[in-house]
């Protein structure tokens, strides 16, 4: 059986031509200890609408797992800036579903790990989530929603990634003195050695995932041919 697998730090992403979707996470390196979440789509008793619904909260389900097992930093010089591919599910969800579909996943994935694996961030994390995963998923869902095409879905990405860096940006200027207790001009020096690369490789990293695994998800719940 073909299988697709995407790997990253702690975690891979597998599809098999039997119809199974796999998240691989590996929660301690030096101990080995690896933890699974195997989800299977039963094309063939599920309608459209039911299969929509189920893949939603599926996917919903698996971007709170990934955040809670998968986070570490990228930019040495600002550790608290953790890079976690729970964003990966909720992209995918945009392009199977549409923007709006996105935007639900979206706020549906922040209020849950905003209430769980994400309390110490509290509502500002939740807002902020909303807002810049949001403006993703909006504009390259809507892109892609247009042009189901290669380019037209690297295009989505490159855009979402952009508008998404943008975002931050602005709630890091407007949040982060209110939950670090920093100065607006403190944010402001971040932006250009930490803030703006970390977000630019968030996106660009789960873009890339999601440009990679897409078409593979996209066949278990549409029943599309190789």
């Amino acid at each position: 059986m073909k299988e697709t697998t995407v790997q990253l730090h702690g975690f891979a992403l597998s599809h098999s031509a039997e119809g199974r979707f796999c998240v691989h996470l590996n929660a301690s390196p030096e101990t080995g200890l690896k933890k699974f979440l195997e989800v299977r789509i039963m094309s063939t008793t599920l309608s459209g609408n039911t299969r929509k619904l189920v893949t939603q909260a599926l996917l919903a389900a698996v971007a709170v797992v990934l955040v809670a097992f998968v986070h570490f930093p990228l930019i040495p010089s600002a550790p608290f800036l953790e890079y976690d591919p729970a964003d990966i599910p909720i992209f995918i969800g945009a392009f199977l579903f549409g923007p709006w579909a996105g935007l639900g996943l979206t706020v549906v994935a922040a209020v849950i790990q905003g209430i769980t694996v994400s309390a110490s961030s509290g509502p500002i994390g939740i807002v902020m989530h909303i807002l810049a995963t949001g403006t993703f998923v909006i504009l390259a869902g809507s892109i892609y929603q247009r042009r189901r095409t290669r380019r037209g879905a690297i295009m989505a990405l490159v855009v979402g990634s952009l508008a998404m860096t943008v975002v931050m940006c602005l709630c890091n200027l407007v949040f982060t003195p209110l939950f670090m207790g920093s100065t607006v001009g403190d944010v402001i020096k971040m932006l250009i050695p930490a803030i703006i690369p970390f977000n630019l490789a968030k996106a660009g990293i789960n873009s890339l995932v999601t440009y990679i695994v897409y078409k593979s998800v996209s066949r278990v719940v549409f029943k599309e041919k190789a």
